[in-house]
């Protein structure tokens, strides 16, 4: 599959934001097989914000990705296709926002904003766990908790490890390699019981 230029990558998201419709976001390989859908929200310098569709066509957070890591954006296909039409089931029905984030955004616009430091400081500030996803172990993991200091080149996370969850371990990442951000959706709902339920971090 093709690769696109930046230029490229700017232009079709423009479009889609445009035009309200589904884009796959392709970020973790070059070969294409794991992806983002969403829609697009807001572009900065640097990253692009999505409204995230799971493959239920249900609202599934906000996702913030690294322009400079997406590989090619990707509309109207057969897949997008599909999961648009569960958007409309799910809607129809009563499940597509089980975290209200429609409401959220009726309130907070990301138009003109430092979009990274916009989502880290909505998080710290809120208590709100979110995932973050690093250059260094791109696709490969990604770290679930809350930040307990927000730097202007740095932050340390305090995370935990689904596979053991004897500790709450620390982390400090560098601003400049965080590839992608997800917040305020089902993966940091999960995260919130966690923390809550087994290191008591209401």
């Amino acid at each position: 599959m093709e690769l696109m230029t930046q230029e490229q990558i700017r232009a079709q998201l423009a479009v889609s934001k445009q035009q309200g419709s589904l884009v796959g976001v392709h970020d973790f390989d070059e070969a294409g097989e794991t992806f983002d859908v969403g829609f697009v929200l807001a572009v900065d310098e640097l990253f692009v914000l999505l409204l995230g569709i799971d493959w239920d066509g249900k609202i599934n957070g906000l996702t913030a990705i690294r322009l400079a890591s997406i590989h090619r954006v990707r509309s109207q296909t057969d897949y997008l296709t599909t999961v648009s039409l569960k958007c409309k089931v799910a809607q129809e029905n009563g499940y597509f926002d089980l975290w209200h984030l429609q409401d959220f955004l009726h309130d907070h616009d990301y138009q003109g904003k430092n979009i990274l430091r916009t989502l880290l400081t909505d998080s710290y500030q809120n208590d709100l766990p979110l995932v973050i996803g690093t250059k260094k172990y791109k696709g490969g993991d990604d770290f679930t908790g809350v930040i307990s200091d927000l730097g202007m080149i740095k932050l340390t996370l305090h995370y935990f490890n689904s596979h053991d969850l004897s500790s709450l371990w620390e982390y400090e990442i560098l601003l400049a390699q965080i590839d992608y951000v997800r917040v305020r959706g089902t993966q940091t709902a999960t995260a919130r019981k966690v923390l809550d339920q087994v290191f008591h971090q209401e």
